[in-house]
Order: structure tokens, then sequence, then C-alpha cells
């Protein structure tokens, strides 16, 4: 569940902390007040698309932190933060964003910084946020059959990904096919480029560490003199007559002589010593170097030349001669494959046949399983609509086969919700047919059904109950209430009925101070509450009637949630 929000610099709220609690936390107040702006915080907290426009006014970024709680160890969040070497100790996780003024955003989970698509992926499994838009999903046929997966649960996910892996393995087998199944005239174009590149490369004869070993050979040839003259000099300093090792051989046996009636000069003896064979083996070096120089122009030349091509083949084939060897490599297995290709096609072709019979089987297996989970889902909707006063409606979900060529990653199967709301109306799409406040209710039921099988810690509802009322409005109110015995619910509502069903009631306000706006939240509770309801039973003015009236409406929400639990 979410323990705390923190919100700071973001929109008209400079800053917000709150503290939520289990059950059904419902936020009202005025139209412009703010009541989505915290609904808009929680969203890009969990991973939302975020904007430089949500920044303050004045404020170089927007703070957004969240504080979840989850009880076990068995849920999703668990798996994911530990992907993604992120601890979660005592169930708690932080997820936190900054939005900065240069439209960039940083996101941490418990501290780590992580990428916003981590963010999005952790988020979904601690929040669920419900708004009209989403409603609109129900009108687009593509999302229902991942609704019908996602209530299939834990009997479907095995088969589907056994389908998703056999059918990722399709698409890749047919993009080989395609792409050695061109016309004759691109092979043939296509072999004699290669035959080319590859005849070019093999012609230079490069080996990986070769540019490296060139150019530090081009550099001492370059710089031949300096070297030679002083590397000369260094070894006529030391083993020149009375230079450098005739006065350092003295000094050792000096040294040596006294170390043998006081041993303080022992160690100093030993160093000079050191010193002096260490020169003696130096200068040795640096003479079988010197006997070893000679001064090669028509070398220079042929390094020179041999960078020369260098460069020119990288330009054709890569930056680094390694790149340029595994280019080679690449074009050689190309060229094989396009010399064999009639043997790879007919090759290819006869896999594909036997892998696309594999993916019917698992399609068929899909569907089997989909049709059997429909009817449970088309029996679970019709019991919550008639909870919600659709008592006459009619609910099921429609299938229609794909032909063989047309595998998606859902199979063979396109899924359709149908609904008649009318007596005497055959079923029709829902797309076509159902009302806004009609498609509230259906995805109303569907959330109500999920709540206890999808293991969200948060569901958040952002005003879904706009457009109905009476009856309508207390049952949705009630299932509503009934979602949050499951979930921790945050709930942004203009209904009475609802308000009154809270565990938790917040009033927002907009208030202005030294020509700035301030949104401010505040937990009711009492007469303030029962005042905040009659408000929006009946606007500005409040009545002894509709005080009475609302605080009726919570003794008798009260009661019915008593007999929920």
């Amino acid at each position: 569940m979410l323990k705390e929000l923190s919100i700071k610099n973001f929109a008209i709220i400079e800053e917000l902390t709150v503290d939520f609690q289990e059950g059904l936390t419902v936020l009202t107040g005025e139209t412009g007040a703010g009541k989505s702006i915290i609904i808009d915080a929680v969203q890009l907290l969990a991973g939302g698309r975020g904007s430089q426009e949500f920044i303050r006014h004045g404020a170089k970024k927007a703070e957004l932190e969240g504080l979840f709680t989850v009880a076990q160890d068995s849920h999703l969040a668990y798996e994911k933060c530990a992907d993604a070497g992120i601890d979660i100790e005592e169930g708690m996780i932080i997820l936190r964003r900054d939005l900065n003024d240069n439209g960039k955003s940083v996101c941490r989970i418990n501290g780590k910084l992580v990428p916003l698509s981590l963010l999005r992926e952790i988020g979904a499994t601690l929040i669920d946020i419900h708004g009209q838009h989403e409603s609109q999903e129900l009108m687009d046929d593509k999302h229902h059959i991942s609704l019908l997966d996602q209530f299939a649960g834990d009997e479907i996910e095995p088969v589907k990904a056994r389908y998703l892996n056999r059918y990722d393995e399709y698409k890749s087998l047919k993009k080989e096919l395609a792409a050695i199944s061109v016309n004759e005239q691109q092979v043939a174009q296509k072999i004699d480029l290669y035959q080319f590149q590859i005849k070019e490369i093999d012609a230079c004869k490069f080996q990986p560490s070769e540019e490296e070993d060139l150019t530090e050979e081009r550099r001492r040839l370059m710089n031949f003199n300096k070297i030679f003259e002083c590397s000369n000099s260094a070894h006529e300093a030391i083993l020149g007559e009375s230079k450098g090792l005739d006065w350092i051989g003295r000094a050792m046996a000096d040294l040596e002589d006294v170390a043998t009636v006081d041993e303080s000069f022992k160690e100093y003896s030993d160093a000079v010593s050191n010193a002096f064979y260490n020169l003696q083996e130096a200068a040795f070096g640096v003479k079988n170097i010197l006997d070893d120089l000679e001064f090669d122009p028509e070398r220079l030349n042929e390094v020179e030349h041999r960078l020369a091509l260098i460069q020119s083949m990288k330009r054709k084939y890569g930056p680094t001669l390694q790149e340029i060897l595994e280019y080679r490599e690449k074009i050689g297995e190309e060229l094989e494959s396009l010399l064999n290709r009639d043997e790879n096609i007919q090759k290819n072709e006869q896999q594909l046949i036997e892998l696309r019979k594999k993916l019917q089987v698992t399609a068929n297996e899909l569907t089997v399983i989909r049709k059997k989970v429909g009817n449970k889902l088309s029996d679970a909707i019709m019991q919550q609509l008639r909870e919600l006063y659709m008592e006459k409606a009619e609910f099921s979900v429609h299938f229609e086969s794909l032909q063989e060529e047309q595998f998606d990653h859902n199979g063979l199967d396109r899924i359709v919700f149908y609904i008649a709301t009318n007596v005497g109306e055959p079923p029709k799409p829902l797309t076509k047919i159902a009302s806004g406040g009609e498609l509230s209710r259906v995805m109303l039921a569907l959330k109500t059904i999920f709540s206890t099988t999808n293991g969200i810690t948060s569901i958040i509802f952002d005003e879904v109950d706009t457009g109905v009322s009476g009856r309508v409005a207390q049952a949705i109110a009630e299932k509503i209430a009934a979602i949050s015995i499951h979930s921790q619910v945050l709930c942004i509502s203009h209904l009475p009925q609802v308000a009154a069903m809270a565990d938790h009631h917040y009033h927002i306000q907009k208030q202005e101070d030294t020509n700035r706006t301030f949104t401010s939240l505040t937990e009711i509770f009492g007469n303030d509450r029962i005042d905040e309801i009659s408000r929006i039973m009946s606007g500005a003015e409040v009545t002894e009637l509709t005080f009475q009236h609302a605080k009726e409406l919570i003794q008798i929400a009260d009661e019915r949630k008593k007999a929920m639990i």
C-alpha cells in the first residue's frame, strides 16, 4: 500500500506530505482545487510521461517521493527489484522522481538510480490508476484479449510463454527466409560485391595489432637521430673513461672498506653496490641496442605506405582493424549462405512448416483456455453488472479465429466483448453501443474481479463515477468500498455516496497568498466531514436539511461497510 506521498514544487503544489492508510481514502474538493494534480503526481511517480510543464513556476525542479509497503515476499515487486539488484528491507519500497527544468528526470528506487523504464515496470506492480481515459481502452477491441488473459492468470501464463517463444522463433525464421528469398539479380550483385570485398581484405593480410606496431615503428624511425645521439651520450656518460661508473665504482670500494669496520655503513654500501651493477647492466643493454641501430629510409617508406593502406581500408570497412576482420568474417558467412541459397531456402521452408505446426498446436491450447475462461469472465461480469443496476444486461466474450498466416503475439484469437443493455436487443460489440456510464460500470466490474487476484497494492480511481447518480451512484460507491477490502483504494470523487463510504476523507482546497496559488490537503472528521458531504450534495449553501441528510448517508454507509466484512 501507499503509506506516504511527498510532493514539492509540482504544478500549484509548493510542498505537501500526506500519510495514507488502509481501506478507502476519498479526496474531495472544488473543481480546480488540485485533486487531479495529486493523481498526476502519483502517475509520474509510477513512471508516467513527464514534462517541464509540471514544475511549479519559479522552481528548478519538481520532487516526488512515495513510500510503499509490500506485505508478502511473493509480491511481484520483490522479484523485479531483485533482478535489478535493489534491496527491499522490511517490505518498504521508496520510489522517487525528480523532474528538472531541462526536461530530464532522475529516478530512484530505494535510493538506487534506475532508468525510467524500470521505475515504470516496478511502479506497475504497486499502483493501478483508473481514470475516465482508461474506460476508453474498452473502446478499443485490441485491449479485450489482454483483459481476458489477465483474468485467466496462472492458467494461461505458461502456455502463453511457450507460445511467445515459438512465435519469436517463427518471426525470426520468416525474416531470415525473406532475406535470402530475393530476386536473382540482387543475389548476383551481392555475391559479386562480397567476393570483391573479401578478396580486397584478404590481400592486405592484416593482423589485429598491426596498426599499433607500425605506428610505434614509424615513431622510432622518424626519431632515429635523437634516439642514436641520446643513447650514445648516455652510454658514454656511464661507461666512458673517468665517467659515471668509474666514480660509482670508487665509491662502492670505499664504502665496502668502511663497512668492514663500521656496520652502520653496511646499508649504504649495499645500496651503492646495487646501483653500480644496475647501471653497468643498463649500459650494456644500451650498447646492444646501439650496435643494432641502423637507419633504413626504405623501411620508413614501407611503414608509411602500409599505414596509408590501413587508413584507406578503415574508411571502407570499419574504424579499427579488428572490426575490418570481423566484417570479413560476417560477409564470408553471408556469401556462403548466398552461394548455397537454394539449399538454405528449402531447409528454412521445411523448418517453417514444422514450426508453424507447433505454433498452431500451442495457439489452439490458448484458444481452449480462453474459451473456458471467457465463460467464467462473462458470468463474473454479469454478476457485477447486476449489482451495479444493469440487471438486464447480457455480457459475452466473442471469439473470432484468424487465418493461419495471421499469427500474432496473441495466437490466432481475436477477442471482442459483446454486450446487450436493453431487453430484446441482440448482443453487439461493446465498442459500438455502450454509453460512457455503461463503460465505467463495465470497467469497475473488471476492477472488482481483478482486485482479489492481481496483487496490486494500491488502486486509484480518478472520477470514475462521473455521469452517474441515484441508486447507480450508490452501487458504484459500494463496489469501490468492496474493492478496498482487498486493496488500498484512493478515490477522487464528486459523489456524496462515495465520500460517505470513505474510511479516510481528505479535503483539497486552493488558496492564494502573496499573489501565488497553493494547494492544501487536510483530513477531515466528524462535523467537518458532514459539512463537506453536504456541500457536495447541495453546492455552496449548506442547510440543516442537507446536513442531516449527509449525516444519515454516512450512517447508512457505515452499516453497509460492516455488512461487507
